[in-house]
């Protein structure tokens, strides 16, 4: 068999499970799927200060932060990252993926031990995998679990989780993780990237709306979701800071963001921090939607979030999908999300809601939810 025959069979698996992906565009449907929370990454007033602050910069880096990528702009901008998020220090990557693979296969060593929830995202793994620690799963946000593999755990101890995940929109227990790690000596990891901006002192997340950040090793912040824009950051002690320039091969050897990205990401964060109204906005959205989908939810499993993140399972890729496309014959762009992204019988549409969302938006969602 050929190489194009080996990637046909595989695709054509995929046809067969109804579960292949596609490129797509949603044109003229009201938007539910997008991870834009705050709606800044369409905000007018935000991309006009963004142009105006961008003024004559480069149009791109030249190299890696090492070599001739390195400004006192990007430097700058993570002191001010920095100052918003309470810690020593930041570093910033061109996305939270690959600060994500940074920190999970810089810093745990051979002889240390990572303990990861099960549900945790993609990077994550993917970060763990190039790891020489020993790697553990434990069950998703069940702390008696965890427990158990802290005893068995050696070295080092990492444990990797999120703050709200992505898929259930669900929230990670982390006042009683950080009391779990406390009593074993193990180092919090939290990737903050579905409440950057979102919740939070200065947008800092849910660490930082416990007031549990100074508990936590490492905190990955996202700025493609809730801020708008693009780009990742790391925050962090000073030494660890240093250890991932020196360390991360993510971050060694990948060509630094523009310049443009700099402002981008300190503008987003000073028009969040001028508008504290956009978090009490969203957190509004979120209370209608919940109220109002109290009245039909005997109809439908659902996994309650007060993110966001809305998930209504509709087990079958079939079924999920058909009814993605009723929703978006009635005007809505809401995706499926199939297994294997999910686990089989946990196929979901997962509905997103933003501070655009109309009250009558969100009414009308609610109706073509119940006419399924």
């Amino acid at each position: 068999m050929s190489l194009d025959e080996k990637l046909e069979t595989a695709l054509k698996k995929r046809r067969i499970n109804k579960n292949l992906r596609k490129l797509s565009t949603a044109k003229g449907l009201i938007d539910f799927t997008s991870n834009d929370y705050l709606g800044l990454a369409r905000n007018e007033e935000l991309s006009e200060r963004i142009h105006h602050a961008s003024g004559n910069l480069y149009n791109g880096s030249g190299g890696s932060r090492l070599l001739s990528g390195n400004t006192d702009l990007a430097e700058e901008t993570e002191k001010y990252l920095a100052g918003l998020f309470e810690s020593e220090n930041t570093l910033i990557f061109n996305s939270g993926y690959m600060a994500n693979l940074a920190v999970f296969s810089a810093l745990p060593q051979r002889g240390d031990t990572i303990l990861y929830d099960e549900l945790s995202h993609a990077c994550i793994k993917d970060g763990i995998r190039l790891s020489m620690a020993g790697k553990y799963r434990f069950k998703h946000n069940d702390m008696d679990d965890l427990a158990a593999r802290l005893k068995k755990a050696v070295g080092n101890v990492f444990i990797a989780v999120e703050s709200v995940y992505s898929m259930d929109g669900d929230q990670c227990p982390l006042d009683e993780l950080v009391e779990l790690a406390n009593a074993y000596n193990a180092k919090v990891i939290i990737d903050e990237a579905h409440t950057t901006g979102v919740v939070g002192r200065n947008g800092g997340g849910l660490s930082m709306s416990r007031e549990l950040h100074h508990e936590v090793f490492a905190r990955i912040y996202t700025f493609g979701k809730g801020m708008g824009i693009h780009g990742a950051a790391v925050a962090g002690s000073q030494v660890f800071i240093e250890y991932l320039i020196n360390f991360a091969r993510p971050f060694i050897y990948t060509t630094a963001p523009a310049p443009h990205s700099f402002i981008a990401i300190r503008e987003s964060f000073r028009y969040l921090t001028s508008h504290p109204e956009l978090q009490d906005k969203i957190a509004g959205r979120i209370a209608q939607f919940k109220t109002e989908f109290e009245k039909i939810a005997d109809r439908f499993v659902y996994r309650e979030s007060f993110h966001p993140v809305q998930a209504i399972l509709i087990p079958g890729n079939e079924q999920v999908t058909q009814a993605s496309k009723k929703l978006s014959q009635d005007g809505f762009d809401v995706r499926p999300i199939f297994s294997p992204a999910v686990r089989t019988g946990s196929e979901r549409i997962r509905i997103c809601l933003h501070t655009f969302n109309s009250a009558d938006e969100i009414s009308s969602l609610i109706d073509s939810l119940a006419a399924l």
